[in-house]
């Protein structure tokens, strides 16, 4: 299991790439940048390691709404597996589910807080991690993330779940 971890970690340093970013309103996410420096801090305090990737610590105060984003799978709206036995595709709509949980909250992915990603023990983590930077890879303050290699999901055909928690400051 450590070994695992550690393996996981080593991925994450080693990987960080600068992908395609989200189309995302510029006005609206400097708004929302403003309010969330004001009420969330991504911390990463001396005596632990600097990642462009993930923040250590994140802090939340003030009014606000927290967004708690059940375990997302590669299923599309109409309930169809997405990408099966391809961890690049099938991160790809994690992704995009996790941005239309986002969405119908007034979220965008500069809102989130912590990432909890769980993967099928042998996938290849580099591809996941490459899918999910369109995402992630050029967010300001990147949430902070815990990693888990399982057994298996709740379908034999996912390879990946991601949930999340995300912060929307008060207006």
């Amino acid at each position: 299991m450590i070994k695992t971890l550690i393996i996981l970690i080593i991925c994450f340093l080693t990987f960080r790439t600068s992908g395609q970013s989200v189309n995302r309103d510029l006005t609206n996410t400097q708004t929302n940048n403003q309010k969330m420096s004001k009420q969330v801090q991504f911390i990463n305090p001396d005596g632990l390691s600097k990642n462009p990737a993930f923040s250590q610590v994140v802090t939340t105060q003030g009014n606000g709404k927290t967004i708690y984003i059940g375990g997302q799978d590669a299923v599309n709206a109409q309930g169809e597996i997405v990408g099966k036995g391809d961890i690049a595709l099938q991160t790809d709509q994690v992704m995009k589910n996790l941005h239309t949980a986002l969405s119908s909250c007034g979220a965008t992915f500069d809102n989130l807080i912590k990432l909890s990603i769980h993967i099928v023990q042998g996938q290849d983590l580099y591809r996941g991690f490459q899918a999910s930077q369109k995402y992630l890879g050029n967010l300001k303050n990147p949430p902070i993330i815990t990693g888990f290699f399982v057994a298996a999901l709740a379908h034999p055909d996912y390879l990946v779940e991601i949930d999340a928690i995300a912060f929307v400051p008060e207006e």
